[in-house]
């Protein structure tokens, strides 16, 4: 059986090791470098090994202590992230979501007081990208995403569709009276180049060009159509407030859809806590809104 290996001698060594010094392991441990050669040479008697080379200048490890010293490192490394989870007095967690700034502008923060009321535990991190994300590459735990839910590699829970409206400052609207009209108009693109011909079909009017400025986010798209300088075409879920207050204007009952906003995670990877809790906290709001 394995002899008891005191958690201070491997510790003594994981330092002394790192720095190959037993001056600068005792000054990071806060003892002295007699106490870290007691506990270094306790722990090579113990497992009946040399460690260190003691060189006329410094130190350096044997092939023992080369094997050993990597193992020891992941395994203090991985105990202090854990508590660091305890810090303030309870334990919490990190949870990096990335969220189509649309969706999390629109709908996401206004419930994040909430959310973090709910589940103290969570420390959250919010990105935001343009729909284009890999969750691996970004270390990203979740993601929400707009789209038809079928993305390589990860899994797709749907929150709530998100048909596509024509928005628009009041004044623009006052040109437009029936769909025609917006020949004449500037018409704001997304990176989804199939969106304005969907609405057009959904119309019944023929296609036409669309060479309006391109956006890489809804929410500058619709920001620039405010602001006098196209039309948009956009879930107007998302800009429910700007509609309430008359600075967006839905000058056509007509919407098109071109899909819905997704929850999504990568495939095998195994859920955290924090990840089953706004797992859950998302859907049921989404479940009591009707969503």
């Amino acid at each position: 059986m394995r002899p008891h290996l005191p958690l201070k001698a491997l510790r003594a060594f994981e330092s002394a090791a790192r720095h190959l010094s037993f001056t600068r392991a005792a000054q990071e441990l806060s003892v002295t470098q007699a106490a870290i050669s007691q506990q270094v040479r306790s722990l090579e008697e113990r497992l009946g090994v040399t460690l260190f080379k003691r060189l006329p200048r410094g130190l350096g490890l044997t092939d023992e202590g080369l094997a050993l010293r990597p193992v020891l490192t992941d395994a203090f490394d991985r105990i202090e992230a854990v508590l660091r989870r305890f810090e303030g007095g309870g334990f919490h967690e990190v949870l990096t979501l990335g969220v189509v700034g649309t969706f999390a502008v629109g709908w996401l923060m206004p419930r994040m007081p909430a959310f973090q009321r709910e589940h103290r535990f969570v420390e959250l991190r919010l990105l935001t990208h343009n729909n284009l994300v890999d969750l691996a590459a970004e270390g990203l735990d979740l993601a929400i995403r707009f789209g038809h839910g079928t993305w390589p590699g990860l899994v797709a829970t749907r929150l709530m569709d998100a048909p596509l409206s024509v928005l628009c400052a009041p004044a623009t609207a006052t040109r437009l009276g029936r769909p025609d009209d917006l020949a004449n108009e500037t018409l704001l693109r997304s990176y989804r180049a199939d969106d304005w011909p969907a609405w057009f079909a959904a119309a019944g009017i023929p296609p036409r060009p669309v060479r309006g400025p391109v956006f890489d986010s809804s929410r500058l798209m619709v920001e620039a159509a405010m602001q006098g300088a196209g039309l948009a075409l956009a879930p107007a879920a998302m800009f429910t407030q700007e509609l309430r207050d008359g600075r967006l204007v839905r000058p056509f009952d007509l919407d098109v859809d071109t899909g819905s906003y997704w929850l999504v995670a990568q495939k095998g990877k195994p859920p955290s806590a924090a990840m089953q809790a706004f797992e859950r906290w998302i859907t049921t709001q989404m479940e009591s809104s009707g969503a």
